[in-house]
């Protein structure tokens, strides 16, 4: 069956660094796009950053220049590096494949940005 397993989540000071990582099986990775979405606290799941399999990536304006999505599709794995971490960025962290409510979930990695 199709699993997609986050790691990496924790808390970290503002302007802290954390990187997140997703291990995928059941699926041909290759081919999907790959996204991290987040959600916070009284407030809807939303797209942060998301990688084609030709390997383009976009971002939500909000991460732009701290945030980096990168994919292997050798691992099957997809990673986000977050930079100059924000209270604001404070959510569960959401491995996704294949596009928004139709595709695959992992079960989220909690992200606390705090001092």
């Amino acid at each position: 069956q199709v699993q997609l397993v986050e790691s990496g989540g924790g808390l970290v000071q503002p302007g802290g660094s954390l990187r997140l990582s997703c291990a995928a099986s059941g699926i041909m990775f290759r081919i999907y796009t790959m996204g991290w979405y987040r959600q916070a606290p009284g407030k809807q799941r939303e797209l942060v950053a998301a990688i084609s399999s030709g390997g383009s990536a976009g971002y939500v304006d909000s991460v732009k220049g701290r945030f980096t999505i990168s994919r292997d599709n050798a691992k099957s794995t997809v990673s986000l590096q977050m930079n100059s971490l924000k209270p604001e960025d404070t959510a569960v962290y959401y491995c996704n494949a294949g596009g928004g409510s139709m595709g695959y979930w992992g079960q989220g990695t909690q992200v606390t940005v705090s001092s």
